[in-house]
């Protein structure tokens, strides 16, 4: 009989299909091959009916079937991104001026051998050899769909000097030579990939180099006899140098620049009560001017680093090209990052130092259940808690951003050393604009409340008489609590971009369910800085 096979990331999937189709089928169908009847079980009771024979294709594994082609359908779905990043072309030219400083700081580095030999009666020993100038001036550096990112130098040309030591029958001869190879071309072509982890690397490196000539100056006492030598001995550094090019820079790709790309956080704690999950869903997608990458872009409670959110947002789409990057997120990355607050029980909070002419109002509006306290209680002091009864949602409109949340105000007298006495508890409904601000790798937010409503739990007279409260209330929580929260977005949250590379003059726009900043790019730190910054010591 054929197999189906399933991949291991599919099966709990179509298991968990599986279980439902046997809880919740009414029929079960138990045909018998060659028989007029079958068993069928409906509710638990058992009955035989009249059936005809059976056809070839049992009844129960064609709803098995149409129960399990919609699991391996979300199975195989792709995860929508909360968080995008593009790359321009731009973007990418301001990346090539710096490359390209750290690609001479790299061939100034070169390590050649020493070259030693003889022709004839001439015996040679070339040693010392480094590199004295570099001359780039043709580079470039762009997007190719394959291989993601080529750089090409052409018409270089690379300065040396090195020791000679020369034996000619009884002469023996010591002194320096200087040398320049010219014509120099080197073309790199680098595979960007996601690892394991979900982060971006350099994963495969190719590299060619050539070298059109080799041009070497003597001085000294056997100048001539250098001269006569010096095809023999410039044809050799020409093929050593020329083999050493590639190795560097290949090195420079898949073992330093990957030290780079390790900055950019992946999973990190954003504060004490939640992380960011900038984990890539796929590698880059390169067009001839653009890299996009798609990220989870989910928040998470730190206590529950496991949990896992259904992303229905609309996809952010990334569309601009004039700007060297774009950064796009949706209301989902807000949304996790609300629930992940409210499941860490950071927005419940209380208020045990009422201002003294609300704290008034509330005791006149509570009068008729106050009076008829203890005396003791009568005069505590009041207490208010809010706490949330669901994460906040985020709306993202062309017009704006806003923050909707629905919270339960409890008001409370509070005896010393007894328990809490309740007054009332009653429903705020609230909703806050929200400014997005981008702070060279930091994303805030500012909130600001907008709209206020509360009513009452309990009754709809009760309502009515908490009308009065709506303005004191709303100005309580613009002084008391609205800094609090905006003191907790201040900090931001970070952009996956690497060490020493930051936003400037950012441009927001707001879409149906996203938002696009389109900035440019600067370096703080050179690639050389970075790089030494997080070498690990040997």
């Amino acid at each position: 009989m054929p197999q189906l096979e399933v991949p291991g990331k599919d099966f709990e999937c179509i298991l968990g299909c599986v279980a439902m189709f046997q809880k919740y089928s009414l029929l079960t169908f138990r045909p018998h091959l060659g028989q007029a009847t079958s068993e069928v079980v409906r509710h638990g009771e058992t009955r035989s009916i009249s059936t005809m024979p059976p056809p070839p294709t049992r009844p129960g594994l064609f709803l098995l079937v149409l129960v399990l082609l919609p699991c391996l359908s979300l199975a195989n779905a792709a995860e929508t991104p909360g968080c995008k990043i593009r790359i321009t072309a731009k973007g990418l030219e301001l990346v090539k001026q710096e490359g390209l400083r750290f690609v001479e700081q790299e061939l100034e580095n070169i390590t050649i051998p020493d070259l030693h030999g003889k022709e004839g009666q001439f015996h040679y020993n070339i040693s010392n050899v480094r590199v004295t100038h570099l001359d780039l001036p043709f580079s470039d550096l762009r997007f190719q769909t394959k291989q993601h990112l080529a750089f090409d130098i052409r018409n270089a040309s690379i300065a040396l000097r090195f020791r000679r030591q020369i034996l000619y029958w009884f002469f023996y001869d010591i002194g320096s030579i200087n040398a320049s190879a010219e014509g120099v071309h080197i073309h790199t072509a680098l595979e960007l990939s996601k690892d394991s982890s979900g982060r971006l690397k350099i994963s495969n490196s190719s590299c060619s180099a050539s070298i059109a000539r080799m041009n070497a100056g003597f001085s000294g006492t056997l100048r001539r006899v250098y001269q006569f030598l010096s095809t023999f001995i410039t044809t050799g550094m020409r093929f050593l140098l020329n083999q050493q090019i590639c190795p560097v820079l290949n090195h420079a790709g898949l073992v330093l620049l990957n030290s780079v790309l390790d900055t950019v956080p992946v999973r990190n704690p954003v504060d004490d009560h939640i992380g960011i999950d900038y984990s890539l869903l796929d590698d880059p997608v390169v067009t001839a001017s653009t890299m996009d990458l798609a990220f989870k872009g989910m928040f998470f409670p730190l206590r529950e680093e496991n949990i896992s959110l259904l992303n229905a947002a609309p996809e952010p789409l990334l569309k601009e090209t004039e700007r060297m990057v774009y950064l796009a997120v949706s209301e989902f990355f807000f949304d996790s990052a609300l629930f992940a607050y409210f499941q860490a029980g950071v927005l419940n909070m209380e208020i045990s130092e009422v201002p003294k002419d609300l704290e008034v109002l509330l005791r006149a509006s509570f009068f008729g259940s106050i009076v008829m306290m203890n005396p003791e209680v009568m005069d505590a002091p009041l207490l208010l808690r809010l706490q949330a009864t669901s994460a906040p949602r985020c709306s993202i409109q062309v017009s704006g951003m806003s923050v909707s949340v629905t919270a339960l105000f409890d008001i409370f007298l509070a005896p010393p050393e007894q328990p809490l006495v309740q007054l009332s508890s009653m429903t705020m409904e609230a909703r806050m604009s929200a400014r997005v601000a981008l702070r060279q790798k930091a994303l805030q937010v500012q909130l600001d409340l907008r709209r206020f409503r509360i009513y009452s739990n309990q009754s709809a007279l009760e309502s009515l008489a908490l009308i009065p409260l709506q303005g004191p209330l709303k100005t309580l929580l613009q002084l008391a609590i609205m800094p609090l929260i905006n003191e907790k977005t201040k900090k931001g949250v970070q952009i996956p971009l690497p060490e020493g590379m930051d936003f400037m003059k950012e441009v927001i726009t707001n879409h149906m369910g996203y938002l696009t900043i389109g900035a440019d790019l600067h370096f703080s730190e050179g690639l050389r800085e970075v790089i030494e910054k997080y070498r690990t010591p040997a």
